[in-house]
């Protein structure tokens, strides 16, 4: 099916290309999305037609994007959600979680922009792309943690593995304390028992009158 672009999509082609797309790919995505038209002798000469405002308006929206780019680019946010002990998530991160973190964070994002192959799924940190337009991308990183703590220890460079393992040495440690504690107790009671002293002589040993 051929279709004319009415803007550049990545691995496909530049605005008021005639490009062939498999058919679905053209009706699922590219036309309701308004990306495309298809490539018909009428489509053609209305894109013709409109071609200097298409361009005008695409030049204003990517000077927009570049805006955000510069503020967007590299950020950070925070996303709690329960997880195993191995890091599994119960549940998933996905293109919709990942908008209105940044959204909560001042940044107006929409799903569709958040490019991700699959859904997040272990605790960690995690690089995601958001298209703010067919020319501008930029990189985010979602910090998929149980707690604020947790994140903060993240973001520091450990991983779940290396918490879990601290965690697990932290609480030997204090289990060896406990024990020293008791023993030490102990020790200290068995201090404070009385021996009973031994008599220097019974009535019998008396010198008799």
């Amino acid at each position: 099916m051929q279709v004319i672009l009415l803007e550049r999509v990545a691995k496909l082609g530049q605005m008021g290309d005639v490009v062939d797309v498999k058919p679905g790919y053209a009706r699922n995505f590219l036309l309701p999305q308004g990306k495309a038209l298809t490539a018909s002798d009428a489509n053609v000469q209305a894109f013709e037609g409109r071609k200097a405002q298409l361009e005008a308006d695409n030049l204003e929206s990517k000077k927009e994007a570049d805006a955000m780019a510069q503020r967007l680019d590299g950020q950070k946010f925070v996303i709690i959600r329960q997880a195993s002990d191995s890091g599994a998530l119960y549940g998933s991160v996905s293109t919709r979680d990942a908008a209105e973190a940044a959204t909560e964070a001042g940044f107006r994002i929409e799903r569709r922009q958040v490019a991700l192959k699959a859904p997040i799924k272990e605790l960690g940190l995690h690089g995601v792309t958001v298209v703010l337009h067919p020319e501008v991308e930029v990189e985010i990183t979602l910090n998929v943690a149980r707690s604020p703590e947790e994140a903060e220890l993240q973001e520091a460079g450990k991983s779940i593995q290396e918490l879990a393992a601290e965690e697990e040495a932290q609480a030997e440690f204090e289990i060896a304390e406990l024990f020293d504690d008791i023993g030490a107790a102990s020790s200290e009671d068995s201090d404070l028992v009385e021996t009973p002293e031994t008599e220097s002589g019974s009535d019998d040993d008396q010198p008799r009158a």
